[in-house]
């Protein structure tokens, strides 16, 4: 594992070698080739867009005026099959905010593909919306859309994946750490969507990610054998482990979420002891370094997976994270929709070059 003065190091150079938004290749790359694709897992994407969605992010997030008319006139309509506050409000003012609008149709007690078929659905929502937001139990549903869509589809969350929460956790990681380079990462709990869009997206940023579950709630294998061959190519380590201490020992960020996720209510009475030893507190945090930080995906369920003297301490930043679910997000949708063409600053520095 990078030691505490190797990162410092990285965040330096980082610094030193930034360049402006506008101009950052990354960034202008993944504007090119993201428009009008689709956003279903974190493996659609290459390392260098998630690298771009993380600079646009943290620039969305200074300067967010800049971006006030990025989406003009753009429809958004998200279709959510579970309950939802920090994406559907995040998704809805981040395109209020730049000029569009959010249509929200409520599918929890319609589940799409019940009522008419998903891709009947999808052939008629191209025709009055720019980008489709999905939330839903099915992950194939997402990729079905997607399928049948000639506009964008966005997942919002699924039972295989929760993409633009892990982007905006990675983001905040980079905010205090200043990169995500080496930086050691550490989930403990339920192997579950979260898990996997933390695993790919450390893995794309170069973190160390390592991730302590049950053992039979380990993340599924597709999906490791996906983030171990992105590490690779990254230069970073993807470890799975059941102990949870041994896995917190030395981290700079330490991860869980709720062991019972939405849709698996039936199972908490045979998960809970299962998951007891999983519990992040004070102890557990003892053994992370001492700047680490304590991150959640909301919302929490306090005195399970986690005490309130962890997640109510300074070293929690849940709100952090829950914050940049905005900025993300807004960077996501103007790379999907081009928005960066309609942005001042970056038509400025079009015409000059």
């Amino acid at each position: 594992m990078a030691s505490r003065t190797t990162l410092e190091s990285k965040n330096l150079d980082r610094k030193e070698s930034a360049v402006p938004v506008q101009k950052d290749p990354d960034v202008l790359a993944a504007a090119a080739r993201m428009a009008g694709e689709d956003l279903c897992s974190i493996a659609d994407l290459s390392s260098a867009e998630v690298r771009a969605l993380m600079k646009l992010g943290h620039d969305v997030k200074r300067n967010p005026r800049e971006y006030r008319h990025g989406l003009d006139a753009k429809q958004m309509v998200l279709m959510f099959e579970k309950a939802s506050l920090r994406t559907r409000l995040a998704f809805e003012a981040g395109i209020n905010t730049m000029g569009g609008n959010a249509i929200f149709v409520d599918q929890t007690n319609s589940p799409l593909g019940e009522r008419e078929t998903i891709a009947d659905v999808a052939k008629n929502l191209e025709r009055w919306v720019d980008v489709i937001v999905l939330r839903t139990y099915a992950h194939d549903t997402i990729t079905e859309m997607a399928a049948n869509s000639r506009v964008p589809v966005v997942n919002a969350l699924s039972d295989f994946e929760h993409p633009c929460q892990a982007l905006a956790d990675f983001m905040t990681l980079e905010e205090h750490f200043g990169t995500a380079v080496g930086l050691n990462f550490t989930y403990v709990g339920d192997g579950n969507n979260v898990c996997h869009s933390l695993m790919l997206t450390g893995a794309q940023l170069g973190a160390n990610v390592t991730v302590a579950t049950p053992r039979a709630y380990s993340p599924k294998s597709e999906i490791v054998a996906i983030a171990r061959e992105i590490a690779q190519k990254n230069h970073s380590e993807l470890r799975l482990m059941q102990d949870p201490r041994a896995a917190a020992e030395g981290a700079d960020a330490v991860y869980t979420d709720v062991c019972v996720s939405m849709g698996f209510e039936h199972e908490s009475t045979r998960r809970a002891p299962i998951f007891r030893p999983y519990q992040v507190n004070e102890a557990l945090m003892q053994k992370a370094a001492s700047h680490a930080v304590f991150m959640h995906c909301l919302p929490a369920r306090r005195g399970e997976e986690v005490t309130d003297a962890v997640i109510d301490s300074p070293q929690s930043i849940v709100f952090d994270q829950a914050e940049n679910r905005l900025h993300v997000q807004k960077a996501l949708l103007l790379l999907l929709l081009g928005g960066l063409a309609n942005t001042a600053s970056f038509k400025s520095e079009q015409a000059l070059s």
